[in-house]
């Protein structure tokens, strides 16, 4: 085998052993946001290039919990005020029994050692996954960049998205 044909052939298997994984978060729920920074970890941890791409009521995990009210205009901060962002204000997609439904799923999983979605996200921007918050998102609902965590990609659009999850497998949560 020739030297040239020898490193082609090396190149193509370093191409195969690096996998991507693009999760379309569009989905701001507790019992969503979960699994979509689980996975993230999860394939960081195991070498993948890892990207997920925060859309639509998927984006609040990503407001900062200390931020209350946003938006220029009074549909988008009253859209601010029913549905609060941050970690520390996931609702459920079902069973939220007048707000005991996410304590209790807090609650259970300290109690079985799981993360919760603020460590997972720490975790995630520690392991290098790239956080891609959706800009047309942002301009509908109103945020701004310092509404948002630190340590975020810079916003972007579909086009963006589609273009980095092209040869990834590819999840939508």
């Amino acid at each position: 085998m020739t030297e040239t044909a020898t490193l082609m052939r090396t190149e193509s298997r370093e191409e195969q052993d690096t996998k991507k994984l693009v999760i379309m978060a569009w989905s701001g729920d507790l019992d969503k946001v979960w699994p979509t920074l689980i996975l993230a970890t999860t394939g960081a941890a195991m070498g993948q290039q890892v990207t997920v791409f925060f859309t639509f009521w998927g984006l609040f995990p990503l407001v900062r919990n200390d931020v209350r009210v946003t938006g220029e205009n009074w549909m988008q901060k009253m859209l601010s005020l029913f549905n609060r962002g941050g970690t520390e204000h996931l609702k459920l997609g079902k069973m939220q029994f007048a707000g005991m439904g996410p304590r209790m799923m807090r609650k259970l999983a300290r109690a079985h050692k799981v993360a919760s979605p603020q460590e997972l996200l720490e975790l995630a921007q520690d392991l290098g996954v790239k956080l891609v918050p959706c800009q047309m998102t942002m301009d509908m609902l109103g945020l701004q960049r310092e509404d948002l965590i630190d340590g975020l990609e810079e916003p972007a659009g579909a086009t963006t998205a589609l273009l980095d999850a092209q040869g990834a497998t590819t999840l939508f949560i």
